[in-house]
């Protein structure tokens, strides 16, 4: 066999075996690039150059935001937050049908905007929406579903750490991706509350409104600002270019602090358990990106992505139906694969096809990203899922089965998002953060 041909198959075979087995994403990716630089070169060139790629890859300045970003999200779930956000999104929403649902829904857009982690919004606004629903009538079930299914728009809006990866192997512009996100964020969750809209009544029993007046809803709102407002410092200093995207990740965590110790809801003795939890999370990022840029160059020496590309391009010559296979194939590697590894793997496949029809890499970027991120609540590997599922106190059956809807109006959120450009790029236009 071609020793191209066999290094390619030694690659998708051991990270495919890697995944049947259970094996941890990261370590199957590098083993299957050590294995398949071993056959393209002599055992110490390819331990040499799999460890010098596995270092350059997370050598980045960029990358140190990803760390600050989750150690807030850390300090923000462990300071009390999503019950100031939950109380302001049932102002928002209260006076509509099944408004606890759309509490539930409004609440996770906001604190996983907030928080940058679909599993800590799940995790957050389902262990206080969860025990409310049930007292109100709604189906337990459907109430996880709803719950599950809203969790991941926080990684469409910004600040998200996944377009931060995206960027990384992509080169597109930190600012331009983040405000891309806000559309396809905001047709998340209104996909999600439409489905609320034409399914409430046969999971709940109507409720009598509680009667709120305008001094009360603007005082609960007032609470959750100061949360709100750090998205408003980040996001507005790096459109404004008062700082970077690593220097705000900073800034958001000296926040997050601040706010904690005002609202008296973090303790110094709190502090080693966040730094802790944070640098577990962001130890498992960073070696994921480490040894998918390992892969990437492995992929690129043995011209993988040039045979992706004109295997593609040998079906049809049509940018539409290209997008749409490749929006399948990104929907069942979103099953059993997490967003960032993905991304690390697919971006520098399915980019070079796309630049080639003009489609610019920051729309592409909100595209991967929607499509990853449906993964997160889709069996067998879904997080997102299995986190929403535990805080319901049930298994992902019986949940999988009331979120077929959801996953449907999703779906159909991602062709918006993929076949009309302007949803993705008329904020960064309208600002002046993509190049003509």
């Amino acid at each position: 066999m071609d020793p191209i041909a066999l290094a390619a198959t030694v690659l998708v075979g051991t990270i495919v075996l890697g995944i049947i087995f259970s094996v941890p994403i990261a370590v199957s990716i590098g083993l299957g690039t050590f294995f398949a630089a071993v056959v393209l070169l002599d055992f110490e060139k390819a331990a040499l150059v799999s460890s010098q790629r596995l270092f350059t890859g997370i050598n980045s300045f960029t990358l140190l935001a990803i760390p600050f970003f989750v150690l807030a999200g850390v300090l923000m779930n462990t300071g009390g937050i999503a019950g100031r956000l939950i109380d302001a999104a049932k102002v928002m929403v209260g006076k509509t049908p099944a408004s606890l649902a759309n509490t539930n829904v409004v609440a996770n857009a906001m604190f996983g905007a907030v928080s940058g982690a679909a599993v800590a919004a799940a995790a957050a606004i389902g262990t206080v929406m969860t025990p409310r629903m049930k007292e109100d009538g709604y189906d337990p079930k459907w109430s996880a579903a709803v719950n599950v299914a809203s969790a991941p728009a926080g990684m469409l809006i910004p600040p998200s750490n996944t377009f931060i990866v995206y960027s990384l192997v992509s080169g597109a512009s930190i600012s331009a991706l983040f405000m891309a996100g806000i559309i396809p964020g905001l047709i998340w969750a209104g996909a999600c509350i439409l489905v609320v809209m034409l399914t409430y009544k046969k999971y709940s029993t109507p409720q009598e409104t509680t009667s709120v007046s305008f001094k009360d809803s603007m005082l609960v709102i007032w609470r959750a600002v100061p949360s709100l407002l750090m998205i408003i410092i980040v996001i507005g200093g790096i459109v404004g270019g008062i700082f970077t995207a690593t220097e705000s990740s900073a800034i958001a965590v000296v926040y997050c602090l601040v706010l904690g110790f005002i609202y008296r809801t973090i303790k110094w003795s709190d502090l080693p358990k966040a730094l802790l939890d944070a640098a577990r999370t962001t130890a498992i990022i960073m070696l994921l990106v480490g040894v998918s840029t390992a892969l990437s160059f492995v992929m690129s020496f043995s011209h993988i992505p040039d045979a992706v590309s004109d295997g593609l391009l040998g079906l049809t010559d049509s940018p539409q139906i290209i997008l749409f296979l490749m929006m399948i194939i990104l929907l069942m590697v979103g099953t059993f694969m997490d967003p960032t590894p993905a991304i690390l793997i697919f971006t520098p496949i399915f980019l070079p096809i796309v630049t080639t029809f003009d489609m610019s890499p920051v729309h592409f970027g909100t595209m991967i990203v929607y499509a990853l991120s449906i993964g997160v609540i889709t069996p067998p590997v879904g997080n997102v899922l299995f986190v929403g599922a535990r805080v319901a106190g049930m298994g992902i059956e019986p949940v999988v089965g009331k979120l077929i809807w959801f996953l449907l109006a999703l779906v159909g959120g991602l062709l918006l998002v993929i076949y009309i450009e302007p949803l993705s790029l008329w904020i960064p236009n309208m600002l002046g953060l993509i190049a003509e």
